[in-house]
């Protein structure tokens, strides 16, 4: 199996969940492909988690479309968010808003790319 194939099914597990907790709210998931890491710029690069290669999968509802979107972070702002989590959990942080941004503006990219 393929990297991306894993991602894929992450996302739409992610899917699944999400709809069945939030309903019709969720109509569709969009997985953000690019290369940059939504909070920083950096390239998205693996994290060791308890000695472990990973990454960091992460999903946003952009709640204007009810799209899920999928993306992933650089090692650099998984770790600020995951410290930031364990100092205040559940509380977004000034990075979340910024990947929230940059996700909303790479998936309207994506829609205007789409043939008319």
């Amino acid at each position: 199996m393929k990297p991306e194939d894993s991602v894929d099914n992450l996302l739409a597990e992610m899917f699944r969940m999400s709809k069945a907790r939030f309903g019709n709210a969720i109509k569709g998931y969009w997985f953000c492909d690019e290369e940059a890491c939504p909070g920083c710029g950096r390239p998205v690069d693996l994290l060791t988690v308890k000695g472990q290669e990973a990454i960091s999968l992460n999903a946003y509802i952009y709640r204007k479309t009810g799209i899920l979107i999928g993306y992933l972070l650089c090692k650099r702002c998984a770790k600020q968010i995951f410290r930031a989590a364990e100092k205040n959990p559940y509380q977004q942080t000034p990075l979340h808003a910024t990947i929230e941004q940059n996700l909303v503006a790479a998936y309207q990219r994506y829609l205007s790319s789409l043939p008319a």
